[in-house]
């Protein structure tokens, strides 16, 4: 087994340059393309909701080929808008690279190898994942950086990793650990599996009232000490999830993140001394909502490499993310753009201002606020006016004060919010070139895996 305190096995595969990472941009470091290119030549049929019936027995490249618009799509549906998605796949990639640091975004957001291949291809350092599942289905991709924002204490998914990381050298992995007894659990396992190279981790600091994460910095250290005597285990850095924090970005919540990163700040200071000699330890924490806070705390630490974690911006949208993203707290118009879309016909007109549309809990998200009618397809702009909606069922949402602009039969399309919670919901979500144009076309279909 190595020397847990050296510097070599998989450490310089997640701690070089921010360099050398943007340098990479356009060849996609780290994944198997081959094998998300071979997702088109998968056959679609009713097992995916968004697939017509024109569609079955064809691939998804066959498909396309036959030119599909908007119109040979049935509701419910949703869709994402390949412009906006290039949009900020860029911005963010731009944003990073000018503030000098890494971005590993967090692929359970959309759990599609194909839009993790556009992040790496723009610069990205390696993919995020929440849990073992995930990264199982990230290495049957290629993935080759992963950071696991979460602890890994199952025996069972810890000897398949043990396996993976002696099995590819180019492997590189990370997890987190929160106390000393998630340690001695993480190397009673590894050491029942034979694990011939140390994993690498993070101490995660957490906060009161928060998530995971040690409470405290005393608390965080001991665990690194533990880490440190733990043959199978190697100190690696730290990590933690502002987002836990807060959730709005009142002058209070804002005050409260700064004040949980400068503890982050100063818990890297005190384990200055206690990594390995070479690559300088990571330092990873931002979401989608306070990224520019991390930068302006954690970014220029010193001997530090730093690593964000941002996913939601991919697809960003109309209403949780409008309203956070540290690109729009200014009040001028935000540089990404809401990327997904959902699409539900008017089937029932009980009321005079109440009308039900076909698509409810079981196709949209609705945890971080309801959908926002946008407009009647091929007819009224909605955005600004009364309409709105007030509650979804499992199937169907409830349309108010529309009038006249929603008859029976007309198509909607709704702005949603909180993109974690849309895209588990569908196997497969047709890819628009604009949802802003008369006719729009389908110019792909993403594979999710959740």
């Amino acid at each position: 087994m190595c020397n847990p305190r050296c510097a070599c096995c998989n450490l310089c595969g997640w701690r070089n340059t921010v360099e050398q990472t943007f340098a990479s941009s356009g060849t996609g470091p780290g994944i198997a393309r081959g094998a998300v290119a071979a997702l088109a030549d998968e056959p679609l049929d009713w097992r995916f909701k968004a697939a017509p019936p024109q569609s079955w027995g064809r691939s998804t490249r066959e498909w396309l080929a036959t030119g599909p618009t908007l119109s040979s799509l049935g509701t419910p549906l949703l869709t994402l808008d390949g412009a906006a998605l290039d949009h900020n796949v860029r911005t963010m990639a731009d944003w990073c690279a000018k503030a000098g640091v890494a971005l590993a975004p967090h692929g359970k957001t959309t759990m599609a190898p194909a839009l993790w291949q556009a992040q790496l291809d723009a610069g990205s350092h390696g993919i995020t994942l929440a849990n073992l599942p995930q990264v199982r289905i990230a290495r049957a991709f290629g993935v080759q950086r992963i950071l696991l924002a979460n602890a890994l204490l199952d025996p069972a998914g810890l000897a398949w990793l043990a396996g993976e990381l002696a099995a590819d050298p180019d492997f590189a992995f990370l997890s987190w650990v929160d106390s000393v007894e998630s340690v001695r659990l993480m190397d009673e396992a590894l050491r029942a599996a034979g694990a011939e190279r140390p994993v690498e981790v993070l101490v995660e600091l957490g906060g009161p009232g928060g998530r995971t994460g040690a409470r405290g910095a005393d608390a965080a250290v001991e665990v690194a000490a533990a880490v440190l005597r733990a043959p199978t285990l190697r100190l690696a850095g730290i990590g933690g999830y502002e987002g836990a924090i807060a959730h709005d970005a009142s002058a209070e919540g804002l005050a409260a993140v700064r004040g949980y990163l400068r503890e982050l700040g100063e818990l890297h200071g005190r384990l200055a001394s206690a990594y390995p000699d070479g690559a300088p330890p990571v330092v990873s924490a931002g979401g989608s909502a306070y990224f520019d806070l991390v930068v302006e705390e954690l970014a220029n630490l010193p001997e530090s490499f730093t690593v964000l974690r941002s996913g939601a911006y991919i697809a960003h949208d109309d209403g949780f993310y409008r309203g956070i993203s540290p690109l729009a707290r200014d009040g001028g118009r935000t540089p990404f753009r809401g990327a997904l879309h959902g699409w539900a016909r008017v089937v029932s007109r009980p009321e005079p201002q109440l009308a039900l549309l076909d698509a409810g809990k079981r196709d949209l998200p609705f945890d971080e606020g309801l959908p926002e009618p946008q407009r009647v397809r091929g007819g009224a702009e909605l955005t600004g006016t009364a309409a709105r909606i007030t509650a979804l069922n499992d199937q169907h949402a409830f349309l108010r004060d529309a009038g006249d602009l929603a008859p029976i039969g007309a198509v909607l399309r709704l702005g949603v919010s909180h993109p974690c919670t849309a895209f588990d919901k569908w196997t497969a979500i047709p890819v628009l070139d604009s949802a802003d144009a008369a006719e729009p076309k389908v110019t792909g279909l993403v594979r999710t895996f959740f």
